[in-house]
């Protein structure tokens, strides 16, 4: 196969990846050998105009619609820059269409890309961290194909796009803006072209993933996994997202943790009404340390190095109200110093509080490790590592395979993965 030398991709439009001569025996094997890969430096079809009026947005639609095959989808985010995950930027690829890239601020409603391309399968890597973001837009699959979910069932070592593209087919992606800002306009041109080499190969990158898969005997494993992506849904609300705050493990008791989730309140509502990252409004390691320091007074907060700046001298009034709003809680409302669960408790416990659990536990996790090293699948991914502990703590009566595999597929394991790990379990519960 020759390669146009700009770019690196086949000179046929249709022609996909080579392949090794012979069949690997595993995934690990099938890329470690072959030419250094060549980068991509520009799309195949020339960088297209940004869409970014109705009229081109419904010109690009008809041309999705009369094409061919899986879509390439992908999105850019302005995450750490802007407050929530919102897409700034779609971009997409099918057969018989080529690329768009579809600017969602002026556009925030693409239905009519989702008309075009609704039954199509979707191809997404990491699909999770985009889905989202998509459905705020009106774009919601109804076939998927996660080729960053593949490459780990396949086994590769490196599942991050540009190391899966790099290893599969040869070709290097640089990925220097991957943490820009792309709520940014307009756009730089470079910005652009690495959004549009994101969907350049995705769907090659997909048949080689399939290929794989079918030759390991995974495919209907990954069919598994994608359906189990598409029935989730968008993700629930996080519970106590304060309690994410980085460092608050060095605070001592529930006074500080109630001073801190006041802090962290007051910034998050400032945030999302200026729709600036939380972290660019306040840094975490300076909630934690106004709230070690306790001032007692707006000045005494000012002399924290943090606080000492311009923006927020003229905030001063909202960090010390949060503080004060804190401190004086009843004590019926501090919280607690972990989060009520209905879960286990944390497993460094278990021996002392329930010996035999944690017997079941070293059992199913030594087996689990088995398998995963048999079938070439990360451990997380043969099965949840929460399920997991949640099983061998409060392990199902009678104890048998049936129950267990019951429990599994209560849990949301997948049918292959309740098939592979049914009996370890049950014998792990029996160890205990």
């Amino acid at each position: 196969m020759t390669a146009d030398p700009g770019t690196g991709l086949p000179t046929d439009p249709g022609a996909g990846p080579t392949g090794p001569e012979e069949e690997p025996t595993d995934a690990a094997a099938s890329v470690e050998e072959g030419p250094p890969p060549t980068p991509l430096l520009a799309p195949r079809d020339g960088l297209p105009p940004v869409v970014e009026t109705s009229t081109a947005l419904v010109a690009y639609a008809d041309a999705l619609a009369a094409g061919t095959g899986p879509v390439a989808v992908d999105a850019e985010r302005a995450s750490g820059y802007r407050y929530g995950q919102s897409a700034y930027l779609v971009q997409l690829r099918r057969a018989g269409a080529g690329t768009g890239l579809i600017d969602p601020v002026p556009l925030p409603d693409l239905t009519a890309v989702q008309r075009a391309i609704g039954d199509a399968e979707w191809v997404l890597h990491a699909a999770n961290q985009d889905l989202p973001c998509l459905a705020e837009l009106g774009l919601v699959p109804t076939r998927l194909f996660d080729t960053e979910l593949a490459a780990r069932l396949a086994g590769l070592p490196r599942v991050g796009l540009g190391a899966v593209v790099e290893s599969l087919l040869g070709w290097s992606l640089q990925k220097g803006h991957s943490a820009a800002d792309w709520s940014t306009r307009p756009l730089p041109e470079d910005w652009l072209v690495y959004a549009a080499l994101d969907v350049e190969v995705l769907v090659e990158l997909r048949d080689a993933l399939a290929e794989i898969l079918e030759d390991q005997g995974k495919t209907e494993w990954a069919r598994q996994e994608f359906a189990a992506i598409l029935a989730a849904g968008p993700p629930a609300p996080k519970v106590d997202p304060w309690r994410k705050t980085s460092g608050m493990h060095g605070l001592r008791n529930r006074r500080q943790l109630g001073m801190l989730r006041a802090l962290w309140q007051a910034r998050d509502d400032l945030a999302r009404r200026r729709d600036i990252a939380p972290g660019r409004v306040l840094p975490d390691a300076a909630i934690v340390s106004a709230v070690q320091a306790d001032p007692k007074n707006e000045g005494a907060l000012l002399e924290l190095p943090v606080f000492r700046g311009r923006a927020n001298r003229k905030l001063v009034n909202t960090w010390f109200g949060a503080l004060v709003r804190g401190r004086e809680l009843p004590e019926d409302q501090l919280p607690l110093h972990s989060r009520p669960g209905d879960g286990p408790p944390p497993v460094n416990r278990w021996g002392d509080r329930d010996p035999a659990a944690a017997a079941r536990l070293k059992a199913a996790r030594a087996g689990l490790a088995q398998v995963s090293e048999q079938w070439s699948v990360p451990v997380e991914n043969v099965l949840s590592p929460d399920l997991v502990r949640r099983l061998m703590w409060s392990p199902p009566t009678p104890a048998d395979a049936d129950s267990v595999a019951a429990a599994l597929r209560a849990a949301g394991a997948r049918e292959w993965q309740v098939e592979l790990t049914r009996g370890l379990l049950t014998e792990a519960i029996a160890a205990g």
